[in-house]
């Protein structure tokens, strides 16, 4: 491997040279082939995910932006629906315009799109790896975010926190690439970082970190030894340079999020509003029922650390052993590994200091998993090359070793389908340690199943008048239920007026407790009770006539 001037650094092998990247190189091959993989298991399986539960508030928030602007700006019904004017609503828009293109559920809409933009996610992941270290670290970069449970199982349906997570991602990797030109990026990888950083701030204020992290890449590129002048020079210069992407990417935000333009001042608004949140919304940690206000000040890095794989929590590490220069490597690739370090880590660390208000375990937090995989893949790369200057049997031997570590996680989530963003790992005894102490099914995941399952058992109790209707309480939100109900039509939805002669619940912080009934149907994965259904015409007067 060569530095920045090209001088040998003895003890570090590449895979690949980045300045000629071979189209046959066998890691490009294989990531490639894993992301191709993982998309046709996408379109096969994505039937098997319910509507989470925020769906439809946000498709909702989606339809009244486009009044917004059909109306000449005259409906401002967007700025009165809930809190969600403190959010962007592009992934909601444009699922729209894409619904009134193409003739379809707009909910198998979302969920296809929201499963594209994370498997792009995984490619800006990729991407970011491949550019700091070359082939064999975006490969592995590219494993260790395809066997991550909250990353695989939420892009099917978390259609906020998915397309979040992969802007940020691909506004990374824009932004390495043009920090590398700089003070004169070119002119495509800064309006690439613009379009991402429009997209993430077009989902929530959040993506003002992009603004932060863009004087950080700047600052670690002034040329040393410098002057005041020189420094002031050159951060001009670059900023200059990256003006066109800055614009875009502020264009984009006011189109998809108007109460941003409404005041200069707004985003920054929002960013801080997020941090001052104080809805009676309950969450589990470590046994314990917290109010999202009360959670403890580690709940953020404790979720991180049980949700996310051993092995990309061990591979990050070796990454940031290797960047304090404990372990010689490449300036460039110091830099910029502690700058991906950076990103990974200040979001969380700034979580722990203004100790802010959380909920739903790492889930406003997913978009530093793609970082995190970066860093994994860095760090195993990193950790090869060092051994095989060494000795080659070390090199095999830790190959073997990686390899069986990610071949785990990937066969818990084979079991878990679909539910993998219930993956917890060995720290709490994976999802058995977890249930009814940390939160698990909180989308409501289960309903598909539930639903599908209580068909099956009307079915087999081949009931006299099969077209009977049957009155259904839930633990949930009334739209997934109705969504998955409406093939059949004979599950419909209680009332006070109409009696739940079944209840379907997940067993999240024990919803499954709140309505008595006979379990007839329990869903389970590895032995570990998901949702049930009840059933409750014993302690109902059945209506024959309905």
């Amino acid at each position: 491997m060569t530095s920045d001037r090209g001088e040998a650094m003895p003890g570090i092998i590449p895979s690949t040279p980045r300045s000629r990247l071979s189209r046959t190189d066998p890691f490009d091959a294989v990531a490639v082939l894993l992301i191709a993989g993982l998309f046709a298991t996408a379109l096969l399986t994505f039937r098997d995910y319910a509507i989470s539960n925020d769906e439809e508030v946000q498709h909702r928030y989606g339809e009244l932006i486009l009044s917004y602007y059909a109306s000449g700006f005259e409906d401002r019904g967007v700025f009165a629906y809930k809190n969600l004017y403190l959010y962007g609503g592009l992934f909601d828009v444009v699922a729209i315009l894409i619904g009134r293109a193409a003739p379809a559920d707009i909910y198998v809409i979302r969920h296809l799109l929201c499963i594209m933009i994370g498997i792009g996610g995984i490619g800006a992941t990729w991407a970011t790896a491949r550019l700091v270290a070359g082939s064999r670290a975006g490969m592995l970069a590219t494993l260790a975010l395809a066997v991550c449970g909250p990353w695989f199982g939420g892009m099917f349906n978390h259609t906020k926190d998915i397309p979040f997570a992969a802007a940020m991602m691909g506004a990374t990797y824009f932004l390495l690439r043009a920090s590398r030109d700089l003070p004169h990026p070119r002119l495509r990888h800064t309006l690439g970082f613009g379009l991402m950083l429009g997209a993430a701030l077009g989902l929530r204020a959040l993506g003002l970190l992009l603004l932060f992290y863009t004087l950080v890449a700047i600052a670690a590129r002034i040329p040393r030894p410098f002057a005041g002048d020189t420094a002031a020079r050159f951060v001009a210069h670059s900023l200059i340079g990256l003006m066109p992407g800055l614009a875009l990417g502020y264009a984009i935000m006011i189109a998809a999020w108007p109460w941003s333009a409404l005041d200069l001042f707004n985003p920054i608004r929002g960013l801080f509003a997020f941090g001052d949140f104080q809805y009676p919304i309950k969450t589990l940690f470590a046994g314990h029922t917290y109010m999202m206000a009360e959670v403890p000040r580690w709940y953020v890095p404790a979720y991180l650390a049980i949700k996310l794989p051993l092995v990309m929590l061990t591979g990050a590490a070796i990454a940031l052993v290797f960047s304090t220069g404990l372990m010689r490597t490449p300036g460039h690739r110091t830099r910029e590994t502690a700058f991906i370090a950076f990103v990974a880590l200040f979001p969380v660390a700034a979580e722990v200091i203004a100790h802010g208000p959380a909920f739903s375990g790492m889930r406003h937090f997913i978009f530093v998993v793609p970082p995190l995989a970066v860093l994994a893949g860095i760090g195993f790369d990193t950790m090869f090359a060092w051994l095989q200057a060494r000795r080659h049997v070390l090199t095999m031997a830790a190959f073997v070793a990686v390899a069986l570590s990610f071949l785990w996680p990937a066969s818990v989530l084979i079991r878990l389908h679909p539910y993998e963003y219930l993956f917890f790992n060995s720290l709490v005894g994976g999802l058995q340690g977890a249930a009814r102490t940390y939160d698990t099914d909180y989308w409501v995941n289960v309903m598909h199943a539930a639903v599908v399952e209580l068909e099956s058992f009307l079915d087999r109790e081949n009931s006299p008048r099969p077209t009977r209707r049957y009155f259904v309480a839930v633990c949930g939100e009334r739209l997934p239920f109705e969504k998955e109900a409406q093939a059949r039509g004979r599950l419909r939805w209680a009332t006070d007026d109409d009696p739940a002669d079944f209840f379907i619940a997940p067993t999240h912080q024990s919803c499954d407790t709140a309505i008595d009934g006979n379990v007839i149907v329990t869903v389970e994965r590895m032995g570990v009770p998901i949702g049930v259904i009840k059933d409750r015409r014993h302690l109902t007067q059945p209506n024959l006539a309905r």
